[in-house]
Parts: structure tokens; C-alpha cells; sequence
């Protein structure tokens, strides 16, 4: 045994030798970075499917940029104003322009007025819309704002059961989106609108937007309805009005039953769940007679 486990001075030098490289390779193969292996790509392929990423990339940049609509500069709001680029000093001047009853008749006034840099008003100023009076006058500025809004009168508003979707959209406010949803509702009647109240129903139309409607057009030919008796309706004759659904209808009954009889429409405010903000139209559809 003695044999196999003693080395001669040669033999512990390999020994040791051989111990050395074995723990420098181990070494080596652990903390020695591999090298990659190299990706092969078909750069014809690449480029066309980058070119294809790119071009939905600048579709959808392009569909997220807000579009802006005609509108008239002296109606610019504090939020309206910073949507469009300008700031706080800018609008406040605007407002306490506006506030002193004065118009902005032009552009060059609206950058003498608001104090805009000409890089925001050039990119601002083709979406104004100046009243007709303003664009075709070969007068003074000084032309008085307050005459051409004098209200119209009943003969020379248009009818709104005839106004065409280019008509409407010359109301500031209202845009195509609008006068399509107008006539949309106006086509869900045989025969058109009532009255202008039901202009309520158009969803998303500001009383501001409708105020600015109703100084052009007007209902001049409205739809004949049979009104129907309160006091003697039954539950499904009152579903069939706009916003009475058979909830309601059997509380109106219940009310009526209560009180024998309604005495004025105006009652209408006290029955249970009564959607007071729809009372005007509802009223159009009844009759104390």
C-alpha cells in the first residue's frame, strides 16, 4: 500500500501541477463571458417591418391629435384657451376685453388684444370664425357687434324641422357631430319636433349651444299630436309619451287618485320620481281639457 500513496518529489509537482490547471479552467469556464451567439436577420424583411410599424405608429399620432372647429374667438373660454396653447395671462386678457363689452373683429385685433407669439396665432387663427357681417363689411371695425345680434324675429328664424345639417353647423357650437345628432332625433318623429324643447333630448347639447340655436331657427312646422287627458289617462296611454316609463305612469295614476284630480300640470313636480328637468317636454304630450 505503501506503494500507491507515496510520491517521489517529480510526482507531487504533476499532482499539484494538474490541480492548478484544473481549478484556472474552472475559473475560466464561470466568470469568462460567453460569446453570443451571433443572430442572423434578413434585413430586406427587417426594414420593410419596421416601415410597416412606423406607418401605424404615424396613423395613430395623427388620429390622437384633437381636432379643432370653427369657432369664434370672442367665446373662448379658460378651458377652451388652454387647449388651444394659451396661457393664463393671454385668456385673462381676453375676458376682461370681453367683460368691458367690447369684440374682437379680426386677428390682428385678437393678437393686439390677447398679447399670442405669431407662431400660436398663425396656428389658431384659420379655425376663427368671424359673424358674416364681420368677414364681408368693408366698414370700420368700430361697426357696432351688438346691432347684427339684435334678436330675430319668429318670420325670420328658419325652421328647424327643415334645416338641412349645413345650416345647423352654422351655429357656433354645434359642428357636424351635433347637427347630425339633431336631425337624427328630428327623423325619430313622423313629421319632426313639437316644439324647440326637445332640443333637450339631443344628448351632449349644452343650454348654452341650444340658447344659440333657437336665435336661428325655430319650430314653424310642428307635428300634430292628439294630447291626452291627465286626469282620465290610463297607464298605457301615458307610456307612450317620451320619458314616462310604467313606474311612473302608475305613480302619476296613484297621485291623481290621491289628490282627485290634478288642478294645473305644474302638480306634474310632486309625483314620485319625476323627472323634473324633462317636465317641459312632457307637458307638450298633455292636457288638463
Amino acid at each position: 500500500m505503501k506503494s500507491y500513496v507515496t510520491f517521489s518529489r517529480e510526482q507531487r509537482y504533476g499532482i499539484f501541477l494538474l490541480i492548478t490547471l484544473i481549478i484556472v479552467f474552472q475559473c475560466l469556464y464561470f466568470f469568462i463571458e460567453r460569446r453570443p451567439n451571433k443572430i442572423l436577420v434578413q434585413n430586406e424583411s427587417f426594414h420593410q417591418f419596421q416601415k410597416e410599424i412606423d406607418s401605424l405608429r404615424a396613423i395613430e399620432m395623427e388620429r390622437r391629435i384633437p381636432k379643432i372647429y370653427p369657432f369664434n374667438p370672442n367665446f373662448i373660454t379658460d378651458y377652451k384657451g388652454a387647449s388651444l396653447g394659451m396661457s393664463n395671462e393671454e385668456i385673462d386678457r381676453l375676458l376682461a376685453f370681453r367683460n368691458k363689452d367690447n369684440w374682437i373683429n379680426s386677428t390682428k385685433q385678437f393678437q393686439e388684444v390677447t398679447g399670442v407669439s405669431d407662431s400660436l396665432l398663425e396656428l389658431i387663427s384659420p379655425h376663427f370664425k368671424f359673424p358674416e357681417w364681420v368677414a364681408n363689411s368693408k366698414k370700420s371695425t368700430s361697426f357696432s357687434y351688438k346691432d347684427s345680434n339684435k334678436p330675430k324675429t319668429f318670420a325670420q328664424k328658419r325652421d328647424l324641422n327643415t334645416a338641412t345639417a349645413q345650416q345647423l353647423e352654422s351655429v357656433n357650437g354645434v359642428g357636424p357631430y351635433f347637427s347630425e345628432r339633431i336631425i337624427r332625433l328630428r327623423n325619430t318623429f313622423v313629421g319632426g319636433f313639437i316644439a324647440d324643447v326637445q332640443l333637450q333630448d339631443v344628448y351632449g347639447l349644452t343650454p348654452q349651444v341650444i340658447e344659440k340655436i333657437t336665435k336661428e331657427f325655430t319650430v314653424k312646422t310642428p307635428r300634430n299630436i292628439q294630447k291626452i287627458n291627465l286626469n282620465k289617462a290610463t297607464k298605457e296611454e301615458l307610456v307612450t309619451i317620451q320619458h314616462i316609463d310604467y313606474n311612473l305612469a302608475h305613480y302619476i295614476i296613484e297621485y291623481r287618485q290621491l289628490r282627485e284630480g290634478f288642478k294645473s300640470l305644474e302638480e306634474l313636480r310632486k309625483v314620485k320620481d319625476f323627472p323634473i328637468n324633462k317636465i317641459e317636454i312632457i307637458e307638450l304630450y298633455l292636457s288638463l281639457d
